[in-house]
């Protein structure tokens, strides 16, 4: 099948991959914007070791996820509900938070999911908070050199996580594109055998046409 074949089968048939590409690309934008937008808090807490030795180094990797475990409770919840004085349980708070650790980067990152992206960042920042000082209530009967010191980075920051609209909307488009694609070649194969043109006849018997009887005379 040469480019001229197929230049003639999007002539034909490419409104069937535009429209599918409309309408898919419209719906997922259209329930994009339908749905209620959900933010995402992030707190990130940077763990140092007192010194660059490979032996606590390696020691504090371990206990990175001991710490997530920690964090990720019902009384580190509780405790954040009452400083904060929020109208929720410890299982509401942790069922839109995601505790995290990062060994490369020896870092717990901690991630809250609301509808209310300011108070996604005062619980995320206060969840912080309680680890570090759970670091530092656990420093106290250690050696100034076996130490291991949590810092925060900052305060919690908060976007838009979801839902992601442009992203949804070029999914759809694709998805549109694959869809009307598909059709189009079910539809060409349903009518392969069908001689509807001068080209379909060359197409069929790779020869090429000298003549042709007009419309008008055929129907005479």
């Amino acid at each position: 099948m040469n480019l001229t074949y197929y230049v003639r089968i999007l002539i034909r048939r490419g409104w069937i991959i535009a429209l599918a590409v409309v309408i898919t690309a419209g719906s997922a934008y259209g329930l994009s914007k339908a749905q209620t937008p959900v933010y995402r808090a992030t707190q990130k807490v940077l763990f140092q070791p007192a010194r660059s030795d490979y032996g606590l180094t390696e020691t504090l990797r371990i206990l990175l996820r001991s710490f997530v475990v920690y964090m990720y409770s019902n009384d580190r919840a509780a405790a954040a509900i009452d400083r904060l004085h929020l109208d929720m349980t410890p299982g509401e708070l942790l069922s839109v938070t995601t505790i995290s650790s990062d060994p490369t980067q020896l870092i717990v990152q901690i991630d809250v999911d609301m509808e209310d992206g300011p108070l996604a960042a005062q619980i995320a920042t206060e969840m912080g908070r309680l680890l570090v000082e759970y670091r530092t209530e656990a420093n106290r009967g250690l050696l100034t050199q076996d130490r291991i010191d949590a810092v925060m980075i900052d305060t919690a920051s908060y976007g838009l996580f979801k839902p992601k609209t442009k992203i949804n909307t070029l999914a759809g488009g694709i998805l549109g594109l694959l869809l009307g694609g598909a059709v189009v070649f079910v539809l060409e194969y349903l009518q392969s055998n069908i001689v509807r043109s001068e080209e379909d006849v060359e197409h069929f018997l790779n020869l090429p046409v000298l003549a042709a009887i007009p419309a008008d005379d055929v129907h005479a």
